[in-house]
């Protein structure tokens, strides 16, 4: 480099003006000396849009992985809630055209809009809530299969009941609902074969008032240990002073002398693999629904926190043992997506 800078000082340069002359050399050898900074990794951009408010646990839950996920990824994450069917495609695909790499979000409401916008968008990965299966290229879809803590929750129910008669209050009897309370009121049963269930459906993914009052009518009928598919029914068993199981999230907190436990949905696993893909350049179509399972780190049961004390030894030991078959593959919980028939 020093070669391709010549410096010619004439007699009448100045002391002063050679020094300048040295020191602009010397500015412009380090400045081409050294290598360029590297540019900065690009931040995957990563949306959700979901139908519900953010407070409904089952998107809470999602929305809780993917801001996990901006730490441990480093994705820009950005989302839309309490989006209406009429809206959810204009929202779509808003963040298509901004770039967003991954798009996620709930759209069993949405479906045919979610899937239309995807084929529009074939370099963008798509990745929702469903309950049909994922569409090439570029469609993948999950669930919640968190079954098997449910059915953990019902052996708890069948024990703890003393009426025999446990409920449950879930939205609506669609296969994703149907195996839940289905496995809850199977363990139940396993745990007492005298036990009777009870189901009601709101129609809606979220109507806390609605679940309440629904909750409020199975107590009023017998129901002493009532499954909270949905928001609403704890706050009902709270005011009744029963039991109660919650459900996607540890709810614990809402009645800590009412909430046993419950089944708890991770989305992290889910999340963790889908950014994974979409970051390799080689995200496909497909089911991610089994990174929802027990053994795939996707749901378990809720700690049992002051219930820790207040359950038999007996309970808990039964828990503990159906929770290791689980696990290592010995025992599978039935998936039983039937309408359920109250008894």
């Amino acid at each position: 480099m020093l070669s391709a800078c010549r410096l010619s000082v004439g007699r009448g340069a100045t002391r002063r003006g050679l020094l300048g002359l040295l020191a602009a050399a010397a500015l412009l050898i380090g400045t081409f000396g050294q290598p360029a900074p590297a540019a900065a990794e690009e931040k995957l951009k990563v949306a959700a849009v979901f139908e519900t408010p953010i407070e409904e646990p089952w998107v809470n839950q999602i929305h809780v992985a993917l801001e996990k996920a901006k730490t441990e990824h480093g994705i820009d994450y950005a989302y839309s809630e309490s989006v209406k069917s009429a809206d959810f495609e204009r929202v779509m695909r808003e963040y298509a055209e901004k770039g967003y790499k991954l798009i996620t979000g709930d759209a069993f409401g949405a479906e045919r809009i979610a899937r239309k916008v995807a084929k529009d968008y074939p370099d963008v990965a798509f990745v929702f809530g469903s309950g049909i299966g994922p569409a090439e290229p570029n469609f993948g879809v999950f669930d919640n299969w968190i079954h098997e803590p449910a059915y953990l929750s019902g052996l708890i129910a069948g024990k703890m009941t003393k009426t025999k008669v446990v409920g449950a209050v879930a939205a609506m009897p669609i296969p994703e609902v149907n195996r839940l309370v289905n496995a809850f009121c199977a363990g139940a049963k396993e745990a007492n074969p005298e036990v009777k269930c009870k189901f009601s459906f709101i129609g809606s993914f979220f109507d806390p008032p609605k679940a309440k009052e629904a909750a409020l009518a199975q107590i009023e009928s017998g129901v002493d240990v009532i499954f909270a598919e949905r928001f609403g029914v704890v706050e009902a068993a709270v005011e009744k002073k029963v039991l109660a199981i919650s459900n996607m999230s540890d709810q614990s907190s809402l009645g800590p002398d009412t909430v046993i436990t419950g089944p708890v949905w991770d989305m992290s696993p889910t999340v963790n693999q889908m950014i994974k893909l979409v970051k390799a350049g080689v995200f496909t179509a497909q089911d991610f629904g089994g990174f929802s399972t027990m053994s795939k780190g996707g749901s378990y049961l809720a700690p049992y926190h002051k219930f820790d004390a207040l359950l038999p030894a007996e309970v808990k030991d039964l828990v503990a043992r159906k929770t290791t078959d689980i696990m290592d593959g010995t025992y599978r919980v039935d998936v039983d997506e039937s309408i359920p028939k109250s008894e």
